[in-house]
């Protein structure tokens, strides 16, 4: 596995920067699927922009010895794009509630992971732990995050973001699951206001 922005500024690359491929989401949509081989691509975008793709063959037809083959191009650092063919065991456990849950197996450390990453310079998809990929709520300021975390529940709910904005249900959306998010919305912009409160101190000095 080659290293990863020898040098690098900012901290750890962040899991959110990462091209990923998510199992569990291939299943649900039903791109791969038990009992059968197929194949087919992925990509991904960035701000908008396409960001990447790759072709996918999955064999699942022997659960015992099931994989997923991934081929796509990758580039380091001013280096040629090169082609790259990576074979990823796949595991599975079986849940009290029956069926099976299917994992893919990091290449680098050799565990059950849902989901692998290739972060921009890196050389092959692998764990998150495996590239020491942080999050990018791990670099809010702690006075940032009930914000962030209000944003996101404003998002959830198709609502516009931002501090003391209002929000409604969503058509759809049981009215018990929309009581408990309305009641987290008001703990989250009551913490809003003490850190907008504090601010203003700060700045009276």
């Amino acid at each position: 596995m080659g290293g990863y922005n020898s040098g690098r500024q900012g901290g750890r690359p962040l899991a959110e920067q990462s091209l990923k491929v998510d199992l569990a989401l291939m299943l649900r949509k039903g791109w791969i699927a038990e009992g059968r081989s197929n194949g087919g691509s992925l990509s991904w975008s960035r701000g908008g922009e396409p960001a990447g793709d790759i072709q996918y063959y999955a064999d699942l037809s022997d659960p015992a010895n099931a994989s997923l083959t991934l081929n796509y191009r990758r580039q380091r650092y001013g280096e040629d794009w090169i082609s790259r063919e990576q074979h990823i065991r796949l595991d599975y456990t079986q849940p009290h509630f029956g069926g099976r849950r299917w994992w893919m197996i990091c290449p680098v450390r050799g565990l059950r992971a849902g989901k692998l990453y290739l972060p921009s310079g890196g050389d092959i998809f692998a764990g998150r732990q495996a590239w020491r990929l942080g999050y990018k709520s791990q670099r809010i300021a702690p006075r940032d995050k009930p914000f962030e975390a209000l944003f996101r529940l404003q998002r959830r709910l198709g609502c516009d973001e931002g501090w003391e904005q209002p929000i409604r249900r969503p058509k759809g959306m049981w009215q018990q699951t929309y009581n408990r998010l309305e009641q987290e919305y008001w703990e989250l912009n009551l913490q809003c206001s003490y850190q907008m409160m504090a601010l203003v101190n700060r700045l009276r000095g």
